[in-house]
């Protein structure tokens, strides 16, 4: 029942915002060269969930649908202006079952639209003016400045150990990237400003950081497990693309720890290798190895103990709350992370 109460969740109100965002993509020239472009990603089918859990926290904190609608339009601009930019620098081929932009039109006109279309996620929250007061409006574009100022850090961190060609992450390590990269922009900013608009300036916006990391983590892992195991079809992206791609997975930094000192050796040559180097020979080797050393199991037990804390700091973040659909589709996200295909 809950996960079918999410499914149904993100479809309305991934519905709703996708209505909304569309005003904010000009209908005008140079189309052929931008504007056609950037509307591409947020056109594809994605799973919503950024901005379903930023209308959800603000409705279960007691406002109105349309009060939160102008902030999900934005993290979902935001969220697709980045994936244009991740594309780029990861070299990858596939976004949403499609190919990704900078293939379909080349890295400077790619550059462009995503760097535009972050100019435009600004437009709506510079709205919320008109309909929240100046105040908490600013308030939320503070928080957008420090997620993206995070976001950013984390996607450094990970282009760092790639160029570098670091075999000495450790969980920690990556846990923190993980924070910076994915969970700030996936799940704890989205509650924290849904919490704002839902129950003002004064609400302690703290524990959103814990719950929203637990989630985003789990969230995380999820996503690097299916580029390995998921259907292509349905994931949306290249499958094994993270190891073409030489991410430092968790599933990597277990196999790096777990491996014999050859096999290690010759995992850190292939993981300095670009993806024009690599061949297919090489990826399965990697991936078959991940299977003998249960790297993946392991990544998955991971996992479900972060989605296990995320429902704890779910209990004492919304505790005080009255019960809502809205409500229940927030706990529920914890576990739908995992259960995703």
């Amino acid at each position: 029942m809950t996960h079918a109460l999410v499914s149904t969740t993100l479809q309305e109100y991934g519905s709703l915002t996708r209505a909304a965002l569309e005003r904010y993509l000009p209908d005008r020239e140079p189309r052929r060269h931008l504007y056609d472009l950037l509307a591409e990603y947020p056109r594809r089918p994605g799973k919503m969930m950024r901005s379903s859990l930023c209308i959800a926290t603000a409705r279960a904190f007691g406002a109105r649908l349309e009060d939160a609608l102008g902030t999900a339009v934005a993290i979902e601009l935001l969220h697709n202006a980045l994936l244009i930019h991740d594309d780029i620098e990861d070299g990858s081929e596939q976004r949403r079952g499609k190919p990704t932009l900078h293939v379909l039109h080349g890295v400077p006109l790619a550059l462009n639209a995503g760097d535009t279309l972050t100019l435009l996620s600004l437009r709506p929250l510079i709205e919320n003016a008109t309909t929240m007061g100046a105040r908490l409006s600013l308030r939320i574009l503070a928080e957008t400045e420090r997620m993206a100022r995070e976001s950013a850090e984390g996607q450094a961190m990970e282009l760092g150990w790639r160029r570098d060609n670091t075999a000495e992450v450790d969980e920690a390590a990556y846990l923190e990237m993980v924070l910076k990269k994915t969970c700030w922009l996936a799940t704890i900013y989205p509650s924290r400003v849904g919490a704002l608009i839902g129950a003002g300036d004064g609400i302690d916006l703290e524990p959103f950081v814990r719950f929203g990391f637990f989630v985003g983590a789990a969230f995380q892992i999820q996503d690097d497990v299916l580029n390995l195991v998921g259907d292509w079809k349905r994931y949306g992206k290249e499958r094994d693309g993270d190891i073409w791609e030489g991410k430092r997975t968790l599933m990597i930094i277990h196999l790096l720890r777990e491996s014999t000192a050859d096999e290690r050796e010759r995992l850190h040559g292939l993981l300095r290798l670009s993806r024009e180097e690599k061949t297919a020979e090489q990826v399965r080797w990697i991936r078959a190895r991940m299977d003998t050393y249960g790297s993946i199991d392991y990544a998955g037990q991971i996992a479900r103990g972060l989605a296990g804390a995320a429902l704890h700091e779910y209990s004492l973040v919304f505790a005080g709350l009255p019960a809502s659909r809205d409500k229940q589709f927030i706990e529920g996200i914890a576990t739908w992370v995992l259960d995703r295909t």
